[in-house]
C-alpha cells in the first residue's frame, strides 16, 4: 500500500511539473541560449569615459568613496551628478566635492518650475540660476516633470515651450553652460496596452508608466514642444536625454540633429534600442560623432559592462540586463576608437565647462 502512493505521488509530482512548464506566463520565460559564439564581457570601458547623466541624491553629505571606488572599477573619469537641486543644498554638494574628490564630480543645477504665473517668479528663478551657476553648477537638468505634471498658478499644464520660461534657457546660451533635459517617456507608453505594445511587459510590471492618448497631452506634441524650444534658442547647447525617444528611429533622428545643430543627445537608458541594430547604429554614431554622449541614468555600477560590449565589442547575441526593458538579444557596435573617445569624453569636455582634461587621453 505505501508503494502505490509512493508512486501515485511521484506521478502526481511529475504531472505538477509538466502542468507548470507548459503553462508558464510570458513574465516567467526566461530561456536560457543555447548559441554559442565568442564573446565575453566587458567590465571596464576601454577609454576613461565621462557619465554626462549621473544621479547622487545625497551627495551635499554623502561620502562619495564607494561611489569613486565604483566609478574606478569601471574606469568612470568623471560623473555629471543632475541632482545638484538649488541653493545652499548646491552649494554643499560643490564643497563636498572640492573637500573630497574634486576633479571626479560636478553638479547641474535644477529649476523648481511650479511657481510659473507668480508674479515676479522668472525673475526670482533667473536670479538663482545665475547664483548657482556663480557657485560652480556646471549646467541646468530639466526633468520630465516639464510638461508632464508641472502647474502654473492656474493650474494649467506647463508646455515645454512656455513662452514665460524663455529667459532660464537664454541664460544658459549667455552663460555657456549646456541643458539636459528629460522630456516625456517612450512613446509605447501613450500606445494602446495590447499585444502589439512593444513596452507590454514593463507595463504590466510596472503598471503606473502606462498614460492614456492625451495624458496629459499626446505624446506628438511633447516631442515638438521641445523641439520648438531648442530652435528658438540655437544659442544655447541643448543635450537631449534618451537621444530624445528616437533611438529606434534613427533616421528621423538624424534629420533632426541635422534640423537641429545646437542638439546634442545622450544614450542613457537607451542603450537596449542600440543593441538590437548593430549595422544602422554604427553608422548613425560615426555620421554624428561629435553629437552623441556618453550617459547611464540609475547609478548601478553593475549594468554599465552592458554599455561597454555594445559600444566597442563585434559580439554577438548577448544579454541585456533587464528583461522588461528588452526581451531581445544585444549587438556589439565595433565603434572605431577615435569614435569611442568623442562619446566617452571628448564631446562632454568640448560641451560641460570646468571639467578636468588631465584625466583623459588627448
Amino acid at each position: 500500500m505505501s508503494l502505490k502512493k509512493s508512486l501515485f505521488s511521484s506521478i502526481l509530482l511529475f504531472l505538477s511539473v509538466v502542468s507548470f512548464s507548459q503553462d508558464l506566463t510570458f513574465e516567467e520565460y526566461n530561456p536560457k541560449s543555447t548559441l554559442v559564439v565568442p564573446g565575453k564581457i566587458i567590465k571596464q570601458a576601454k577609454f576613461p569615459f565621462i557619465d554626462v547623466h549621473g544621479h547622487q541624491y545625497r551627495m551635499s553629505s554623502q561620502d562619495l568613496s564607494p561611489v569613486v571606488a565604483a566609478m574606478d572599477t569601471l574606469n568612470m573619469g568623471i560623473m555629471v551628478n543632475l541632482s545638484g537641486r538649488s541653493g545652499k543644498d548646491l552649494k554643499k554638494s560643490v564643497q563636498n566635492i572640492k573637500d573630497n574628490y574634486p576633479n571626479r564630480f560636478v553638479v547641474f543645477a535644477n529649476v523648481d518650475f511650479d511657481g510659473v504665473g507668480k508674479k515676479g517668479w522668472i525673475e526670482k528663478t533667473v536670479a538663482q540660476l545665475r547664483e548657482d551657476i556663480g557657485n560652480g553648477a556646471k549646467g541646468l537638468k530639466v526633468y520630465k516633470s516639464l510638461g508632464l505634471r508641472n502647474k502654473d498658478t492656474d493650474g494649467n499644464r506647463i508646455a515645454v515651450d512656455d513662452p514665460r520660461l524663455e529667459p532660464i534657457w537664454a541664460l544658459c546660451g549667455d552663460l555657456n553652460v549646456p541643458v539636459l533635459i528629460h522630456t516625456a517617456d517612450p512613446k509605447p507608453f501613450w500606445d494602446t496596452f495590447d499585444r502589439d505594445n512593444e513596452r507590454w511587459l514593463e507595463l504590466k510590471t510596472k503598471p503606473r508608466r502606462k498614460r492614456e492618448a492625451n495624458d496629459p497631452a499626446p505624446w506628438e506634441q511633447l516631442i515638438v514642444e521641445q523641439h520648438n524650444m531648442f530652435k528658438k534658442h540655437p544659442n544655447t547647447c541643448f543635450i537631449n536625454a534618451h537621444m530624445g525617444w528616437f533611438a529606434n528611429d534613427l533616421g528621423r533622428l538624424g534629420k533632426l540633429l541635422d534640423e537641429m545643430p545646437n542638439m546634442h543627445v545622450g544614450i542613457g537608458a537607451i542603450i537596449a534600442e542600440l543593441g538590437r541594430q548593430p549595422r544602422q547604429a554604427k553608422a548613425f554614431f560615426i555620421k554624428y560623432q561629435d553629437r552623441v554622449l556618453f550617459g547611464k541614468d540609475s547609478w548601478k555600477p553593475e549594468e554599465f559592462p552592458t554599455y561597454f560590449r555594445v559600444l566597442e565589442s563585434n559580439d554577438e547575441y548577448f544579454p541585456y540586463h533587464k528583461k522588461y526593458h528588452a526581451f531581445w538579444a544585444m549587438y556589439g557596435l565595433d565603434l572605431p576608437d577615435n569614435v569611442l573617445k568623442k562619446v566617452y569624453y571628448k564631446n562632454a569636455l568640448r560641451i560641460v565647462p570646468g571639467l578636468d582634461k588631465t584625466l583623459f587621453p588627448e
